[in-house]
């Protein structure tokens, strides 16, 4: 079969900050290498990617992943059907969850909640729906509704289980009470790992109480006294999106084209929200490498396995270029390079190494050739079965 595969790498500096807290707080990190290095989850990051869809994307194109299924299936039977009661829409829902042998199950009293009010049950994973299958469970829930019949199972089941929005198709979806309404992602994320070794620093911070300031008879002493770990790093970014299985999951050529420019897109310029009022972390990547390959996906973190010194003067960035440009050329030659083509988009000279790679365009020119490329080669060969 003729794959497409298409992998994205990124090299980003992002200053004092904490992107992506542990259980304590403290930025998450990894050992890679013999030494600990800054890292982000890649769950981080999707979420990051998830968010940023809402500016290439339209509503109607992406999903929901919650647990609260009957809740906003509801919410969309009183916008199709006005005249239906909120208690009648509720039910509604969770006829259609039901028929389609969704488990659900009424969740724990809040304390202090009234015992006499319904409500809605919730399924027990979070599950992704896209707008296009809430829609059409909605109408079935009003057409059952007005019949006065359940509805039927094989139609709800056939609802949840195509038309997938381009966020479902891409990250997934397991459904473990119903097997066969999974969808396998199409895209992988790793996580984020700094190119050298980190420490952890402590921000000491006091907050004055204005109220208390404004009066002189008051003593001096701080509001608020606190610390916030945090670190700082140049990231090692990588995701694959397999084109095929996408274009499988979406059932739709231009769709996968648009699914794969917003996913880029998305990608590049998205940022975890963790700490970022009190760090206001807002970089963009300091180079980025697309390939569009015919084989497997090929991560490019070996390159850093062998940590960026911590040198006393100059930065990481351009040894880190450096090191991927290396390592890339390297497995390329000893491995075989079955890339279709490349594209290298970054800032100023820092980028410059990658060249000898692929095509230096800027990277809003590469999101388009990237697309088109996908969309040339899937017109040329069938989705996966």
């Amino acid at each position: 079969m003729n794959r497409t595969i298409v992998d994205i790498h990124i090299l980003q500096t992002v200053p004092p900050s904490n992107l992506n807290r542990d259980d304590i707080g403290s930025p998450k990190t990894a050992t890679y290498g013999g030494v600990r290095r800054a890292r982000v989850s890649s769950q981080a990051w999707k979420k990051a990617t998830r968010d940023a869809f809402d500016a290439y994307l339209d509503e109607s194109e992406l999903g929901t992943r919650t647990k609260r299924v009957v809740e906003t299936l509801a919410e969309r039977i009183e916008a199709l059907e006005p005249d239906i009661t909120a208690e009648d829409a509720r039910k509604a829902a969770e006829a259609v969850f039901t028929a389609a042998k969704i488990k659900l199950t009424a969740p724990p009293a809040k304390k202090g909640a009234q015992t006499d009010v319904k409500v809605a049950k919730e399924s027990d994973y979070l599950l992704f729906l896209s707008a296009q299958q809430l829609d059409a469970a909605a109408r079935l829930a009003i057409e059952s509704h007005h019949d006065g019949e359940k509805p039927d199972g094989k139609q709800a089941h056939a609802i949840l289980k195509n038309d997938n929005s381009i966020d479902l198709a891409l990250f997934g979806r397991m459904v473990a009470d119903v097997t066969d309404l999974n969808v396998d992602a199409s895209c992988q994320v790793a996580h984020a790992l700094s190119t050298h070794a980190v420490e952890s620093e402590y921000d000491y911070f006091t907050a004055v109480d204005d109220q208390k300031a404004a009066h002189a008879g008051e003593d001096a002493g701080a509001g608020m006294i606190g610390t916030v770990e945090f670190n700082s790093a140049t990231l090692y970014r990588y995701a694959t999106i397999d084109a095929n299985l996408l274009s499988k999951n979406l059932g739709e050529g231009e769709a996968t084209r648009r699914a794969v420019e917003a996913f880029l897109c998305a990608f590049v310029y998205s940022m975890p929200s963790g700490k970022i009022n009190t760090f206001a972390n807002h970089t963009t990547p300091d180079a980025v490498y697309i390939s569009v390959r015919e084989d497997r996906p090929v991560s490019y973190v070996g390159a850093f396995e062998n940590a960026i010194p911590n040198a006393l003067t100059g930065g990481r960035v351009e040894p880190s270029v450096a090191a991927l440009s290396k390592y890339a050329r390297e497995v390329a030659e000893d491995f075989g390079d079955k890339s279709i083509r490349c594209w290298v988009s970054g800032v100023g000279k820092v980028a410059a190494p990658l060249e000898e790679l692929g095509e230096r365009v800027a990277f809003a020119e590469a999101v388009v050739a990237v697309g088109g490329l996908v969309a040339e080669r899937l017109d040329a060969a069938p989705a996966v079965a």
